[in-house]
């Protein structure tokens, strides 16, 4: 079977021993994420989402050439912009996450480089 790039590029199907859907409806997709320290992530992209982090863990974003390490609190909340990137467990602890994808069109992008990773 040969999927379509955009397929490809959700990351239940490329990554689905991380990802799975919770909870989805017209308006939302809602994706658990767990990982082990070391564990990477093969390219795949996200819309507009919330990110709530169930664990504290450490992590490195990656997407055209650049690269953002990340630590996050567990009880965290954050904005993830549009965005097509890998990622790696560089800490010690397992990442357990939840994102909720917005389906809604997003407005128009600000000029310079998207933001990597969670804002």
């Amino acid at each position: 079977m040969v999927l379509e790039s955009h397929e490809a590029l959700d990351p239940t199907v490329s990554d689905p021993e991380h990802y799975r859907v919770v909870f989805e409806n017209e308006r939302v997709r809602v994706l658990e994420y767990r990982d082990a320290p070391g564990d990477r992530t093969h390219p795949h992209r996200h819309p507009d989402s919330v990110m709530v982090t169930l664990t504290s863990f450490d992590r490195r974003v990656s997407s055209g050439g650049r690269s953002v390490d990340v630590t996050l609190e567990a009880g965290s909340v954050r904005w993830v912009g549009a965005q097509e990137h890998t990622g790696e467990n560089t800490g010690t602890t397992p990442t357990h996450s939840i994102f909720v994808e917005l389906k809604e069109p997003a407005p128009a992008p600000p000029a310079g480089p998207a933001r990597l990773g969670p804002g």
